[in-house]
């Protein structure tokens, strides 16, 4: 069955010459616990994002919070709807000739695989930046970055993933079962089309490159912290931010180990011409890697959360016997000085009240 003949069967090309092989029994069994397990991670982290923001509403945390939240959500959609199509393959013997006769399920398939994978990414991106605003400008982001421009980013964010999700489609090539006939996604094998390369290149250098910017601007707010914390003999160095900048370097780490062998692989398959030399496996293992980033994302919000990590700092210092690190970091800094003048400045009576108030009485 060749799609160039029969167009509503384009997805059946790859079953010709099946490769890679699953078992049934334990890829179900695997498939049913990773989606449940992801499922009860994502709603835990989620219940616990939703109490922060209310008790952080008014203040800087609370646009953090919230983007924290779209990621999550992202990962619990993520699994509701990829395990349960997954799982409905492995159940059905992956007869997709049976059960996806107009290629519609695959499409669909492909369509959520390339979207549950670029937006987590945009979102870590995107809230490294955000966070990187906070620590070197927070008098601007106190005053710009608010909820409803949050909200918009989020908007924008997953409208841009639907985006690349939807190119495929609306240039009328069809998502491809792939050789495992467990998953689909973009054209793997006998990739000789330009359009084909370039759907593998556009995921995977979207990839790298929010993996990227995550980095630069992760460096940019630690080193700034740091120095701030070193070279101010004042009890400087808010708690949430040390504990928002050590959960954004979590889930850097937890994207880049999961998904970089991922989004290297499609980038060489994409930049080889001629039929690719990645196996079957190896594409089916670097998928299964990039997976548990969506489970281990909820537990960077679950397990690095303020009361934790004074709770582990207590644990080393009376291991190491030694005072490792101030507890003076987890009082508030002069940053809230900043904050509370960027709100005055902004508030009607400020101009009535300024002029009573000396300027040094507003940071006390």
């Amino acid at each position: 069955m060749n799609s160039s003949k029969s167009p509503g069967l384009a997805g059946f090309g790859i079953l010709k010459n099946t490769t890679c092989h699953t078992e049934k029994k334990i890829s179900v069994f695997f498939s049913i616990i990773f989606m449940t397990v992801g499922i009860l991670s994502n709603s835990l982290a989620i219940a616990i994002l939703m109490k922060a923001y209310q008790r952080f509403r008014q203040k800087s945390k609370a646009s953090f919070l919230l983007l924290a939240s779209g990621l999550v959500v992202t990962d619990l959609f993520g699994h509701l709807i990829n395990g349960a199509i997954a799982v409905f393959v492995y159940a059905s013997d992956k007869d997709w000739i049976r059960f996806n006769q107009s290629n519609i399920l695959c499409s669909v398939f492909g369509i959520c695989m390339v979207f549950f994978g670029l937006c987590p990414l945009f979102l870590g991106s995107v809230m490294a930046v955000e966070r990187c605003i906070g620590v070197t400008n927070p008098i601007f982001h106190s005053t710009k970055m608010t909820s409803k421009h949050v909200k918009m980013m989020l908007t924008m964010v997953c409208l841009f993933a639907v985006l690349i999700a939807l190119l495929p489609v609306l240039r009328f090539r069809a998502y491809q079962i792939q050789a495992s006939r467990t998953w689909c996604f973009y054209k793997t094998e006998h990739v000789e089309d330009w359009e084909d390369r370039f759907y593998l290149l556009l995921f995977s250098c979207l990839g790298l490159l929010a993996l990227a910017i995550s980095f630069l601007c992760n460096a940019v707010t630690g080193i700034t912290l740091l120095r701030v914390k070193f070279k101010s003999q004042q009890r400087q160095g808010r708690s949430h931010h040390f504990e928002m900048i050590i959960q954004l370097l979590a889930i850097m780490c937890v994207s880049c180990i999961c998904w970089s062998p991922f989004l290297v692989t499609m980038a060489k398959i994409g930049i080889n011409e001629s039929r690719s030399k990645e196996t079957c496996e190896t594409i089916l293992f670097a998928l299964r890697m990039a997976t548990w980033n969506q489970i281990l994302d909820p537990w960077v919000y679950i397990l690095l959360r303020k009361a934790v990590l004074k709770n582990l700092y207590k644990i080393t210092r009376g291991c190491c016997g030694m005072h490792i690190i101030n507890l003076h970091m987890w009082e508030l800094s002069s940053i809230k000085n900043s904050l509370k003048v960027a709100a005055i400045s902004e508030s009607p009576v400020s101009s009535k009240q300024i002029n009573l108030q000396p300027l040094s009485s507003i940071g006390q």
